[in-house]
């Protein structure tokens, strides 16, 4: 059964196409990644399935629904964690999730009830009765997913959820999204720009760059399009040369050029090194470095774009659709 379906979905902002024809499906209990970089349509995406933002033409239904003709009953069936900070911070954490309950309309006894169960699950029940303002960014966070699931919603939205956060709060984040998943079974869409986020959280990821998706598996698969290692030569002088003699070499699979870094995909790349690096000097150039690992989606996104996820940020100019707007009925 699935949580979500999307077909040609497309939305643009008078000239400008921000989700370009996109199909992708999602299924119940489902951890599934949209990944790619800031301005690449994931927001709008997500707006759109919320019902924040109409369709310009192509459909989407979640938990059942029709987004464009029953808009009531998805937002009764979703949760959402923002990207950006909607608390009220001169309440506690437990007034917070208890004014959250009040808007869904939900009665008194059920929400002690619901309070009680979220704040367990996100272990933030000895802080019930703190102001909020008193919290760390984690532990905002926390809070948030916990308001996202008080009405114990079919599909939850996390927009960019560890975004701002220092290293280790982000992976504890991850850990309370893993188990939130796993032991309450809430089919979770997750929007980010972290490759090792989704890289670790998702069961499927939908590489969005443009308006686009380029790309659609489970972490592993995306990773063995390339196969092998990948090598990164940090490389000075002219190139030409060397990229004559690297194409000549059969055992590399893939290359990609990038500011004044060569990657190459090979099988045993450790094996190759030394042959790589000794070339160089006969053919115009210096290495100044040399990055042995294995495929990471960092490399499968610029295998697809020729860009790393930083670069197509830059190239987005700072365009980003609407925000998800705070409340809204939600």
């Amino acid at each position: 059964m699935y949580a979500i379906k999307v077909d040609k979905l497309i939305r643009k902002f008078n000239s400008f196409t921000a989700v370009d024809g996109i199909s992708f499906s999602v299924e119940s209990g489902e951890l599934f990644g949209l990944l790619g970089p800031n301005g690449a349509g994931k927001t709008t995406t997500i707006n759109m399935l919320c019902t924040l933002l109409k369709t310009t033409s192509g459909s989407a239904e979640v938990a059942g629904f029709d987004v464009n003709k029953s808009r009531e009953d998805v937002r009764k069936s979703i949760g959402i964690v923002f990207q950006d900070p909607a608390l009220d911070n001169k309440l506690t954490g437990k007034e917070n999730l208890e004014f959250h309950g009040m808007m869904y309309g939900m009665k008194a006894g059920v929400i002690r009830e619901r309070v009680r169960d979220v704040l367990a699950l996100v272990e933030l029940t000895d802080k019930a009765d703190v102001l909020v303002e008193k919290y760390s960014g984690g532990m905002k966070r926390r809070l948030e997913i916990a308001r996202g699931l008080i009405h114990r919603p079919k599909v939850l939205f996390l927009d960019e959820p560890t975004l701002g956060l220092d290293a280790q709060t982000r992976r504890h984040i991850w850990e309370y999204i893993r188990k939130l998943n796993k032991e309450a079974g809430v089919t979770i869409i997750l929007t980010t720009h972290y490759m090792e986020e989704a890289d670790y959280l998702c069961d499927r990821i939908a590489i969005i760059d443009r308006g686009k998706i380029i790309a659609l598996d489970t972490p592993k698969k995306l990773k063995d399009v390339l196969g092998g290692d990948v090598v990164c030569l940090r490389i000075e002088g002219s190139t030409g040369k060397y990229m004559k003699f690297v194409k000549t070499l059969k055992w590399i699979k893939n290359h990609k050029m990038r500011e004044g870094e060569l990657c190459l995909t090979m099988d045993h790349g450790e094996k190759r090194i030394p042959e790589l690096v000794c070339a160089a000097p006969k053919h115009g150039m210096t290495i100044s470095s040399v990055d042995l690992h294995k495929p990471s989606l960092e490399d499968v996104f610029l295998y697809f774009t020729g860009k790393t996820i930083r670069e197509q940020e830059a190239d987005h100019n700072g365009f980003r659709g609407p925000m998800m707007r705070r409340g809204h009925g939600m």
